[in-house]
């Protein structure tokens, strides 16, 4: 009897001390339901890389692939929430504490005002690696203007979810590029979008007190999938759906956002950017079901 009480204390313990990084973004409720068909994008993952359910408000938002070595996401991938497109600066921005250590509830935390204590700085980027560097922004990968509900937005200001941007390719190219897409889906995707954004890195570092901090992504990549779209919308809207794929360099000069096939960006990754062939953004490449005949309508 005794042994099965300590089993069922350690089991009780184990539960409460599951949190936002986990080993199969489909073993935590609702993380999955970031991912096209719950599934995560085939051939990124390394050993070294952690899955973060990005959680907030008792609640999982978006997912992320987080890069400790570098500090950086590799991609967060989230649902497009229909919205006017107005962005909030007045949230605080927030660590991941599970990069770190276990902690009870697995939410995202504000920074404190004072001390942080070393290990979370050994895991993840911090406001200091940010605060002295000129020439590049904060640049979120799943942007608050992508989403409606107050959490939700308040949920992408996690340091988890953002990379160095240059400045001139976060407030221009890059800018311009969410709010094309905010509004093409906004008015021809009739069900759920789902996004994927990224970045590949080459090995330049953000340093702070002499130490190599934060990777600075080489270029900025994203990827849609919507597989109920308005089928009647023009020529030109339709043919790029269900989906649609940019890369664009992070870069002063030269930083043009361009739109491909997804699986011509999953070609530049795998052959470029050292990825493997086996890369797939999306499950079974966001194949669109046919619609059915008008003579099949009755039968369902």
């Amino acid at each position: 009897m005794n042994l099965i009480l300590s089993f069922v204390a350690l089991f009780s313990v184990m539960l409460a001390a599951t949190g936002t990084v986990v080993e199969d973004f489909n073993h935590v409720e609702r993380c999955k339901d970031s991912l096209y068909m719950g599934t995560p994008p085939r051939g990124m993952t390394k050993p070294h890389m952690k899955k973060i359910c990005q959680r907030y408000a008792d609640k999982p938002r978006y997912v992320t692939l987080y890069d400790p070595n570098t500090r950086i996401p590799v991609y967060s991938a989230y649902t497009f929430k229909k919205t006017e497109g107005d962005r909030r600066v007045d949230y605080p921005w927030m660590y991941e504490p599970q990069l770190a250590e276990t902690d009870g509830n697995g939410n995202m935390l504000p920074f404190p005002t004072g001390y942080l204590h070393m290990k979370f700085e050994d895991s993840q980027a911090v406001l200091e690696d940010y605060s002295d560097v000129v020439l590049y922004e904060r640049g979120h990968l799943n942007p608050d203007q992508h989403q409606s509900d107050p959490h939700d937005r308040a949920a992408t200001y996690s340091l988890t979810n953002v990379v160095p941007e240059i400045r001139e390719f976060n407030i221009g190219p890059w800018r311009e590029h969410e709010e094309r897409i905010r509004v093409r889906l906004n008015n021809y995707c009739r069900g759920i979008a789902f996004i994927v954004t990224g970045v590949t890195h080459l090995g330049n570092m953000i340093r702070r007190n002499n130490q190599k901090r934060v990777g600075i992504p080489e270029e900025v990549w994203s990827a849609y999938c919507c597989t109920e779209y308005d089928r009647n919308a023009p020529h030109d809207v339709r043919v790029r759906f269900p989906s649609q794929a940019f890369l664009a360099k992070n870069a002063k000069e030269g930083n043009a956002v361009h739109e491909m096939s997804v699986q011509e960006l999953e070609i530049f990754l795998g052959k470029n950017r050292d990825m493997g062939e086996n890369l797939q953004i999306f499950y079974d490449n966001c194949i669109s079901p046919s619609p059915l005949p008008l003579y099949l309508h009755h039968t369902i």
